[in-house]
């Protein structure tokens, strides 16, 4: 089975006509890298994002690391990507076909009453019913909730992405999240020697949030979902690449507001927190072997490689930073599956996106747009 997708899905949304056009790259392609967090349905953001990277046509796209919902765009992404190389069309329009598509199409499949129809697109919430399945789920497991564990959102990926494909002719190097459920240590699926096979079940495994859905068993192993070992992976993308530029897709908020005091905010907190302490982790001690070069310290760096060449590593990565501006929404959003809170999304991703090709996405090449040890000291 070969997963495609034609133009003819465009005509399926307005919303997306009336979003602001970007202008096409006519220069040379410069190599990217992707690392993309999770977030459930705020993925819709990362959507947008990508749709205006891809529409610029100003990158070359050559690997992507995600977790949850960042691992879904990164598959589709590169489903659509790859499909359209073989079909001798513009893989980045490929790619935002292949996106649409898998978006609009969890929106359809999901059940009414999960996405519910109360409040508007910019601030939905969940339905009574849904709040009351979520309420049992702190008290019965999903090995009791869904016995049978059907999951929509496989049959959905099984059908849209040939995974087979991208195990054996795609460009694009996928770095997938997962969670060892029993020894809590970071797995990685993908299509690269030293991955776990490049499968349905590895995207599934990066997205299973163990209170909602059993453990994806994969040979033999029980997986969770990636978040809670890397949200998204980082090193994968640098390690052994010298000189490279790395773009994270932030969804989490850099600073989540005031103290939570209600028993239910402070639950939600400490998953946010839980889900996000890796990725911090991880990209501290990365910015803390990278040069600095463009931000607010880079005139030392430049200094000391004028006069001590060998004291600043040459080839180090660079980094560069969409973050989300969704800390407005309570954390139930990230399940609630409507096609105008999607669409809204991505028209939100679209938007901050522009602003980054507009402002950063020049010192791609050069040097980073973003000092992630002093964002995230």
């Amino acid at each position: 089975m070969t997963a495609t997708s034609t133009s003819t899905e465009l005509a399926d949304t307005t919303s997306a006509a009336a979003a602001p056009s970007i202008v096409r790259y006519s220069g040379r392609r410069l190599p990217l890298r992707l690392a993309l967090q999770g977030g459930g349905a705020h993925g819709a953001y990362t959507w947008g994002v990508l749709d205006a990277l891809l529409e610029s046509a100003r990158f070359d796209i050559d690997h992507i690391s995600g977790t949850s919902a960042g691992a879904m765009n990164a598959v589709v992404l590169a489903q659509g990507w790859t499909a359209a190389l073989a079909a001798g069309r513009s893989p980045e329009e490929g790619a935002r076909d292949a996106l649409q598509r898998f978006w609009h199409a969890v929106a359809k499949q999901a059940p009414v009453d999960w996405g519910g129809i109360h409040g508007d697109a910019a601030e939905p919430a969940l339905s009574p019913a849904t709040r009351l399945l979520m309420q049992w789920s702190q008290l019965l497991s999903p090995y009791q909730l869904n016995p049978l564990a059907r999951n929509p959102l496989r049959d959905l990926l099984a059908e849209q992405v040939d995974f087979e494909l991208l195990s054996t002719s795609c460009p694009i190097t996928l770095h997938l999240a997962a969670t060892h459920a029993n020894t809590g240590r970071l797995k990685l699926f993908g299509n690269q020697p030293g991955h776990g096979p490049l499968t349905v079940d590895a995207a599934m495994a990066s997205a299973c949030l163990p209170t909602l859905q059993a453990a994806v068993v994969i040979d033999g192993e029980p997986y969770w979902d990636g978040g809670y070992s890397a949200n998204p992976p980082l090193l994968p993308l640098v390690h052994g690449a010298g000189a490279c530029d790395v773009l994270i897709v932030m969804l989490a908020p850099l600073t989540w507001g005031d103290t939570p005091t209600k028993a239910a905010d402070i639950r939600g907190r400490a998953v946010e927190l839980a889900f996000n302490a890796a990725f911090v982790r991880e990209a501290q001690l990365l910015a803390a072997f990278t040069p600095t070069v463009g931000t607010a310290h880079g005139w030392l760096v430049k200094l000391t490689r004028t006069l001590l060449p060998i004291a600043v590593p040459v080839g180090a990565p660079r980094w560069h930073l969409i973050d989300a501006d969704l800390g407005h929404l309570p954390s139930e959003t990230k399940l609630i599956a409507r096609r105008d809170f999607f669409d809204h999304l991505r028209d939100m991703g679209r938007a901050r996106a522009q602003d980054w090709l507009v402002h950063d996405a020049g010192k791609v090449g050069r040097l980073s747009s973003v000092d992630l040890g002093e964002l995230l000291a």
